[in-house]
C-alpha cells in the first residue's frame, strides 16, 4: 500500500514543529515519496502530538484518514488472498491437465483422419430432437460419398458411431481425411447437425493465447478445452 506524502506532512509538521522537526520531514519526502501502513500511521500520531491547540485537527478528517487507510488495506489483503487463490487454481488445472494425456478427446469436427488399414474412427453425430432415422454420410476428398452409416432412431443428444475404414463396398479405404455429414429424419434441411470425432490427446498447453487451457489432439490439432466435448478412456 503506498499513500502520497505531500499533504500528510504538511499537516503533521505544521507551525508548532521544531525546524529540525521540518527538515527531517523534507529529507524523509526526498527520499521516498510512498509510505506503508505503520509508516502512515505514526504519521497520524505526529499529527495528532504537532497540532496547533488553537486549531485543533478536525476529527471528521481524522476518521475518514482511518477509513481511508482500512479500506486501503483491506483491499491489499484481498489481492494477495486473490493472488493465491489464483497460483493454487493454476497449480490443479496443470494437475488435470497431465492426467488427460492419452486420453481419447471428443471434439467438434467435420474432417477424420483415417490413420492406416485397419484402423477405425470413433465419434458421435449432435441429434437436436429424438428422430426415426439417422444417417452419417462419409466422403473422400474429392467430396465423392463413400460410406453410409444408418445409426436408426435415435433420442436428442449424441448419437457414437465407428467406421471401421471400409468402403460401400467392402474394399479398405486408403489411409487420408475424410468429411462427415449427418442427416437427422425430421430435421429441416436448413438445421445444421454437429459431428464430432474421438482423437488421441498429445500435449496439453496451459496458459496460451487464446486463453485457458488447449489441447493437442490427433488427427484435429490444437483444440481449446472448451471445445472438448468429453474425455474417455
Amino acid at each position: 500500500m503506498t499513500i502520497n506524502t505531500n499533504n500528510n506532512l504538511a499537516a503533521a509538521y505544521g507551525s508548532s514543529a521544531s525546524p529540525g522537526a521540518a527538515a527531517g520531514a523534507a529529507a524523509s519526502a526526498a527520499g521516498s515519496m510512498s509510505l506503508g501502513g505503520t509508516d502512515f500511521l505514526t504519521l497520524m500520531l505526529a499529527q495528532l502530538k504537532n497540532q496547533d491547540p488553537t486549531s485543533p485537527v478536525d476529527s471528521n478528517q481524522f476518521l475518514s484518514q482511518l477509513a481511508s487507510l482500512s479500506e486501503v488495506q483491506g483491499i491489499t489483503a484481498l489481492n494477495t488472498s486473490f493472488t493465491g487463490l489464483s497460483s493454487s487454481l493454476v497449480s490443479n488445472q496443470a494437475l488435470q491437465a497431465s492426467s488427460l494425456l492419452g486420453h481419447q478427446a471428443l471434439v467438434g469436427s467435420s474432417q477424420a483422419s483415417l490413420a492406416a488399414a485397419g484402423a477405425a474412427v470413433t465419434g458421435a453425430v449432435s441429434v437436436p430432437q429424438t428422430s426415426a432415422d439417422v444417417v452419417l454420410n462419409i466422403s473422400n476428398g474429392a467430396g465423392v460419398l463413400v460410406k453410409r452409416i444408418d445409426l436408426g432412431a435415435q433420442p436428442a443428444g449424441l448419437a457414437d458411431f465407428s467406421w471401421d475404414g471400409t468402403l460401400g463396398d467392402g474394399s479398405q479405404a486408403p489411409a487420408g481425411q475424410y468429411t462427415l455429414s449427418a442427416q437427422v429424419a425430421g430435421v429441416s434441411s436448413g438445421t445444421a447437425v454437429g459431428t464430432y470425432v474421438n482423437g488421441v490427446v498429445q500435449s496439453v498447453t496451459m496458459g496460451s493465447a487464446a486463453g485457458g487451457m488447449t489441447l493437442d489432439v490427433a488427427g484435429q490439432g490444437s483444440v481449446p478445452f472448451s471445445g472438448v466435448q468429453r474425455i474417455s478412456n
